[in-house]
């Protein structure tokens, strides 16, 4: 009897938790699916769905432009991010050498400031760059934000393999960027899938970088293209072509969840459990 209303309990909350998280979503897709007074009737499932606001919206190059920006931005951010991150995070895991506690530290304590206390250093080393208004400029900044994330993460999973491993590269004579690459990276992939799929959600998302240091529309990015869809008068907001874009822009980050739940889950469990 005490297992059985344990199973209900459990079930009980996992059911809210999932219908808590997915069913904004769902709503944006039945919102999507609609146009003009039905959008503000209450519909668990539209009546006449129609796919007019996804049309409308893809027939502007602005936001097809945006989505563009979006794309090769977040996969710059995660590319650069990984490289840099697994060579610092081998050196900060594997390699003995004074000041090591301070640095670890000091990427701790720079993760912990939010965006807007250095909006403003950040702007000006961007005009000090040139890079105002560039896709390099965005991807310069969200470096900065997913760096100390990925290398803390990626150094505690390198620090937690085995020092044998280490011990029988150096004796078959591997250096250490050799080392890195045929001992450590094949392991490290679970973490680096991981790591890679938080940075690239981070840089998707991010919204506060990309308003502040784009000005044209050829460079502004999803989230920043989504805010800036206005209706036929100033007080008016398409809320039909709002909630498409956000169900196209959400669609990607559950595809490559989905796609990678494996490499997520083994990755996010490594580690746990020694021996």
């Amino acid at each position: 009897m005490k297992n059985r209303f344990e199973k209900v309990v459990f079930y009980a909350i996992v059911t809210v938790i999932i219908f808590y998280a997915v069913f904004p979503f769902y709503w944006a897709i039945v919102t999507s699916l609609k146009s003009g007074s039905s959008l503000f009737n209450v519909q668990l499932f539209p009546t006449n769905p129609s796919l007019r606001n996804y049309i409308e919206l893809f027939s502007e190059e602005s936001f097809i432009q945006s989505l563009v920006n979006s794309v090769v931005v977040s996969g710059l951010t995660v590319i650069l991010s990984l490289i840099i991150a697994l060579l610092s995070s081998f050196s900060l895991a594997r390699v003995r050498f004074r000041g090591r506690a301070l640095i670890l530290m000091t990427i701790l304590s720079v993760s912990m400031f939010p965006q807007i206390a250095v909006l403003s250093g950040m702007f000006e080393l961007i005009r000090y760059l040139n890079l105002y208004n560039s896709l390099a400029g965005l991807t310069f900044c969200y470096l900065c934000l997913v760096l100390p994330f990925t290398v803390w993460v990626l150094r505690g999973f390198l620090q937690a393999l085995p020092k044998e491993l280490e011990e029988a590269a150096i004796l078959d004579g591997c250096g250490p960027l050799k080392m890195l690459w045929k001992v450590f990276l094949p392991l490290a992939k679970p973490a680096i899938a991981t790591t890679g799929l938080l940075a690239f959600i981070a840089a998707w998302n991010e919204f506060l970088f990309a308003l502040t240091f784009t000005l044209s529309s050829d460079k502004r990015t999803v989230p920043v293209a989504i805010a800036m869809l206005s209706g036929s008068s100033q007080y008016e907001l398409p809320w039909g072509h709002i909630m498409a874009a956000s169900v196209v822009v959400t669609l990607p980050l559950v595809l490559l969840v989905l796609i990678c739940q494996r490499q997520i889950v083994s990755g996010l469990t490594s580690g746990a459990v020694k021996g």
